[in-house]
């Protein structure tokens, strides 16, 4: 996966001005399934891997659906996407598919609005619904409030560990958070970095405070606030932040973390210098390549974020992504579009990872190939997942999103305390 789509999302806000303009597009004339040409996509330049294997497709599976209608991608800078789609929305100009707002609320605003198909019902109504993976659906769910844009990108995230400073050094996998502490301990006092982290960009440190809440108070913990339900500023939040904090309080990130990129923070895990890495499956790419692994990929293993004592969550509740998705017009939907959604749906998650060695959101029914182990671990781990959580700051406006992400190196050397940590974004949140 592309790194500008592991996490941030370059988002324009959703004003009240362009609530207005978009609501008051559906009452406007507009195209109908009938002025349908072409099976048009608009997205992000840099997503070329959705490009190339809905081209593939387009010229094997989805042969006879890309002859009725042809396949046609316009693409755009990631900073333009939101610019672009809130353009068309208001002029009921839509192409049939198009990249997802950068943060939710745009495509709940378009969604109000009548733009945005319900691919739920209608992938029910073509019989392909069980085509897609019960992981992927609880994810859009979650963001979205229910499931209305195609996974062709699917990431699950956790704790991926060098398996042979595990066992000389004699520590077995955790799953407890103790035993995660206790580890790191261990390998500290041997001169081994526990945790690699780049927490220049901070969001891969946020990444463990939003870990250890959904252990510590379930897998709805984040939407709660979201709500209103709950404040990050509450006690059991700030403990969740302040866990983290202890970890950078005992070294276990090393020297200089807040320094640390994301290539560093990679490289330190995948030459042995580090033992612990948090990142998600966007990254088997560097994992299964051998010039850039040189620990092997034999000897990286994948654990979930552990469980809390006492908590109400669970390790087999996956934190999860689905990168930047694509949302499909509801105007611009005809028998012709229904057909391609039926094809894609049956095909694109088994071509998806023979072509190009990727997981998606859909189940992968055809011929795969000869996958990676490491690969293989994680499309096995998304199949045996029915519950997926959130990162820490998916639900989050934009403001306190960089207060998030730009305070967290701050919170693990020491220099803020978990509790101003919190409250600084809750303001934020307040504030939005």
């Amino acid at each position: 996966m592309h790194k500008t789509l592991r996490t941030r999302r370059i988002a324009l806000p959703v004003t009240a001005a362009t609530v207005s303009l978009l609501l008051s597009a559906c009452g406007g004339g507009s195209a109908s399934g009938s002025d349908v040409k072409a099976f048009t996509l608009t997205i992000n330049d840099d997503n070329h891997i959705v490009q190339q294997e809905l081209t593939t497709l387009g010229k094997g599976s989805c042969a006879s659906q890309n002859k009725a209608l042809p396949l046609k991608i316009q693409t755009l800078p990631i900073g333009n996407v939101d610019q672009k789609v809130q353009l068309l929305a208001g002029q009921n100009a839509l192409p049939v598919q198009f990249a997802a707002g950068g943060t939710p609320q745009l495509t709940k605003t378009l969604d109000k609005a009548g733009q945005v198909l319900d691919l739920e019902k209608t992938l029910k109504g073509l019989g392909v619904w069980n085509d897609i993976q019960p992981a992927a659906v609880k994810t859009v769910e979650n963001l979205y409030g229910k499931f209305n844009v195609m996974p062709y990108q699917f990431n699950i995230e956790g704790i991926w560990y060098n398996k042979k400073l595990f066992a000389d050094h004699g520590i077995a996998v955790p799953a407890t958070y103790d035993q995660l502490v206790a580890a790191a301990a261990k390998l500290k006092g041997t001169g081994v970095t526990a945790f690699s982290a780049d927490g220049k960009e901070g969001w891969p440190l946020t990444r463990l405070i939003s870990g250890y809440i959904y252990r510590e108070l379930g897998p709805d913990a984040l939407q709660a606030v979201a709500d209103g339900k709950a404040k990050l500023t509450d006690p059991a939040y700030v403990k969740a932040a302040q866990a983290i904090a202890d970890l950078g309080k005992a070294g276990y990130f090393g020297k200089g973390v807040g320094s640390i990129d994301y290539d560093t923070a990679s490289q330190q895990f995948l030459t042995g210098k580090a033992a612990m890495y948090y990142m998600g499956s966007w990254a088997l790419g560097d994992f299964n390549d051998p010039a850039k692994n040189k620990i092997g990929a034999d000897n990286v293993g994948f654990m979930p974020f552990p469980t809390v004592a006492g908590g109400k969550g669970s390790a087999d509740q996956i934190p999860a992504n689905v990168g930047l998705p694509v949302a499909v017009s509801a105007k611009s939907y005809n028998a012709e579009v229904g057909d391609w959604l039926s094809c894609i749906s049956k095909n694109y998650g088994a071509a998806s990872l023979k072509d190009q060695g990727t997981v998606s959101g859909f189940k992968p029914g055809g011929d795969t190939g000869t996958l990676p182990p490491l690969t293989q671990t994680v499309q096995d781990t998304i199949t045996k997942t029915k519950t997926s959580t959130l990162w820490f700051e998916a639900l989050f406006n934009t403001k306190a999103t960089e207060t998030s992400q730009t305070n967290a190196a701050p919170l693990v050397n020491g220099s803020l305390s978990a509790k101003d940590f919190m409250q600084k974004i809750q303001a934020d949140l307040d504030n939005g």
